[in-house]
């Protein structure tokens, strides 16, 4: 349909969502890869280290499901920020902690395995916590980052909302443990596309109309994402799985330069996870 190959940077599939028939949607809209995130799932609640195995498990089977469909799918995986929340509901914040990182070391695996191309998404809450909540959680990514750089991989980060000083203290962080800043991948970012606005970090940008058209004003180095849930309940959150495809479909009729839209569909994936798109 395209001249070009078209990415979704992060989806998630759920066992109890469309999985397989949400990505034919994708497909027949013209999307052709795809990068399932892992997520919690309500089948497999993490209480102990070995349950983040069993439940990254799920996400793997995500990702094939995808391909049996004929999408080029990929997946990353890690422990998602705020389940340290939820094992402090039932035990202490360091045995919690010791599990997220346990967590961290399986995924770790994973991407060494060849079975995942990155860890993700990892990171902190989104939302207000205490500090001892958020000191943890800085040790925890700060922990991933570190396992990113040893796996030569990208670290897929969850956090707030990202601004210019956000994303510098995400690439400080990566600086200190030595993971190069743009294999930090910003997941649910605006269009802070220039260096004096990410400092470095990969923004994955949210494909809706207006951000993509800010984004491409100022440059192309920007992944483009959906964060597609696949929950019945709320069908299109947070943005429809054929929303890529669309806006690629937009900017062609547009006029949009050819080069540009290959480099964030192809060249820039290849360069951050180190794949062949």
């Amino acid at each position: 349909m395209f001249e070009f190959p078209v990415l979704d940077n992060h989806v998630h599939l759920q066992p109890n969502g469309r999985n397989v028939e949400a990505v034919k949607d994708f497909l027949k809209a013209g999307g052709t890869h795809l990068i399932v995130s892992h997520m919690p799932y309500s089948e497999m609640p993490v209480r102990k280290i070995e349950d983040f195995r069993r439940a990254y498990e799920i996400t793997l089977r995500m990702t094939e499901l995808a391909r049996s469909a004929g999408a080029a799918a990929y997946c990353t995986v890690g422990p998602y920020p705020v389940q340290l929340l939820e094992l402090t509901e039932i035990m202490p914040l360091d045995r919690a902690v010791e599990i997220m990182k346990g967590g961290m070391d399986i995924a770790a695996e994973l991407v060494k395995d060849g079975k995942a191309i990155a860890l993700g998404e990892i990171g902190r809450p989104h939302f207000p916590v205490s500090e001892e909540i958020m000191a943890a959680s800085n040790d925890i990514l700060a922990y991933g980052m570190r396992l990113a750089k040893e796996c030569s991989c990208p670290a897929v980060i969850h956090a707030e909302s990202a601004t210019t000083s956000s994303m510098e203290k995400l690439a400080q962080m990566a600086d200190r443990v030595g993971l190069q800043r743009e294999k930090v991948v910003k997941h649910y970012c605006g269009p802070l596309v220039t260096p004096a606005e990410n400092h470095g970090v990969f923004p994955s940008v949210l494909a809706s109309r207006d951000m993509v058209m800010e984004a491409l004003s100022k440059g192309d180095r920007f992944l483009l994402e959906t964060d597609f849930m696949d929950d019945l309940q709320r069908p299109g959150a947070v943005l429809a799985i054929t929303t890529v495809p669309k806006r690629m479909r937009q900017l062609v009729e547009k006029g949009c330069e050819a080069e540009k839209l290959w480099k964030i569909n192809k060249t820039n994936p290849e360069r951050v996870y180190g794949i062949d798109i």
